[in-house]
């Protein structure tokens, strides 16, 4: 890694000297975001409490992400990425107790104090042909200039799978959308990541006028929600295969996305945890390399106007394994809708409304009733039911669209899928800066 980093920053610096082409391509450029989310809630009743339960108290927490956004272009189709991290704080209740965790800027990293980390490092080069062109405007690791609406690009690095896989127009982002965490993805797809998020491996990828085709082979982590890359990577991989339609009805875009994938690695086994110990079970005492867990995700995005769009997503994994990188989810479906606020004179405001429903396979369930405990949820116990969650925000420009205010409150029924416990109730404050 040490030898990745010293070849990438004299290729920034390089950019720099030479500056812009003002003709067609951007260079170079730099672009900086931080996001701070303060959540509370209130007391709320529960039968029992276990480990990884959120507390019953009254508890107000926050958390931190500063990153710095570096691009440069190379050569011909090359293009490098270098995005330092610092992240801190908290989680309600240590981030811990809910499937559809309140807040998607918090990771389970066993400290609050803020910490700095590479969160990206990557290589992309583009083949491209054809005449028809997009115009790219500048961005977060996007470098402006013209790019053909027929390509083929191969990506090695560090990256996030967000970045390419499993986008949404409106529920993909938890710094300027909706916050909870399936909403930010597919709930169900356990999409590969270390604990912060991020991953390494290749990401390629097909372009044409109305579609896209994409493929990632990824490493694994040594354990669930671990920091660690198993080297075993012939047993401990990833793939990711999604398809892209993008379409106009009625004059307005929409897009259509179907992702399938396949995880390997030294997972446990919920069904033979119990086997072992029907009494209060422990899934990582089952681990072996030959496991594995492969899933499916649906989502659609579309503007009914220019002001008003809708989303929905599908998702489903077969749940016999632990889960291993993202949350306790192994069916999820979600929907809902983004009004801009053009109709009372605040064209860049957006009120976002969405709903969530999440569940658990038979053996998940089972495991999670006679005591065993995940990485996220476990009561000690568990009186199943389908863990439901509504989210409402309002985005406020409060400033050039560089600052951005979201206030939010969420409504989470049988968190951690047990009606035990709960209703819950989560007000929110979300501060952004981009630039």
């Amino acid at each position: 890694m040490k030898k990745f980093i010293l070849t990438i920053i004299p290729v920034l610096l390089a950019a720099i000297v030479f500056g812009q082409d003002t003709v067609k391509r951007q260079r170079f450029n730099f672009h900086f975001q931080q996001t701070v989310i303060t959540q509370y809630k209130p007391s709320f009743h529960a039968d029992y409490t276990g480990d990884n339960s959120l507390l019953t108290g009254e508890e107000t927490q926050s958390s931190i992400t500063t990153t710095l956004f570096g691009g440069a272009r190379l050569w011909k189709g090359a293009e490098a990425y270098f995005n330092p991290e610092l992240s801190g704080g908290s989680g309600l209740s240590k981030t811990l107790g809910a499937a559809g965790f309140p807040n998607g800027e918090t990771f389970r990293v066993g400290g609050a104090e803020p910490k700095i980390y590479i969160a990206r490092l990557y290589f992309t080069q583009n083949f491209e042909w054809g005449k028809e062109k997009d115009t790219i405007s500048d961005d977060a690791n996007q470098l402006a200039g013209l790019k053909s609406k027929r390509y083929f690009s191969v990506t090695v690095g560090k990256f996030g799978m967000a970045d390419f896989y499993d986008g949404n127009e409106f529920s993909h982002d938890p710094r300027t959308q909706f916050m909870n965490w399936s909403l930010m993805d597919n709930g169900a797809w356990d999409y590969p990541a270390n604990t912060r998020g991020y991953v390494l491996g290749v990401h390629t990828e097909l372009g044409q006028p109305n579609w896209t085709l994409r493929f990632a082979f990824t490493m694994s982590t040594t354990t669930a929600n671990g920091a660690i890359w198993d080297q075993k990577v012939g047993k401990a991989n990833t793939q990711t295969l999604e398809y892209e339609k993008r379409y106009t009805l009625n004059g307005q875009k929409g897009t259509f996305r179907i992702l399938g994938f396949r995880n390997n690695g030294k997972m446990g086994d919920y069904r033979l945890a119990l086997a072992q110990s029907p009494v209060a079970p422990n899934v990582d005492t089952t681990q072996a390399y030959g496991r594995h867990k492969y899933g499916f995700g649906i989502s659609a995005d579309q503007y009914l106007t220019k002001d008003f769009g809708v989303f929905a997503k599908v998702s489903y994994n077969d749940g016999k394994t632990q889960t291993w990188y993202f949350t306790e989810i192994d069916r999820s479906l979600s929907f809902g809708g983004v009004l801009k606020g053009t109709s009372w004179n605040r064209g860049d405001d957006e009120l976002g409304l969405a709903f969530v429903a999440n569940g658990i396979s038979n053996a998940h369930r089972d495991y999670l009733a006679a005591g065993g405990y995940g990485f996220i949820i476990g009561d000690g116990k568990l009186n199943y039911g389908t863990e439901f969650i509504a989210e409402l925000d309002y985005k406020i420009n409060a400033y050039q669209k560089k600052f951005w205010i979201t206030p939010g409150y969420q409504f989470l029924l049988n968190p951690a899928y047990n009606k035990d416990r709960g209703p819950v109730n989560v007000f929110s404050l979300r501060a952004h800066v981009e630039f």
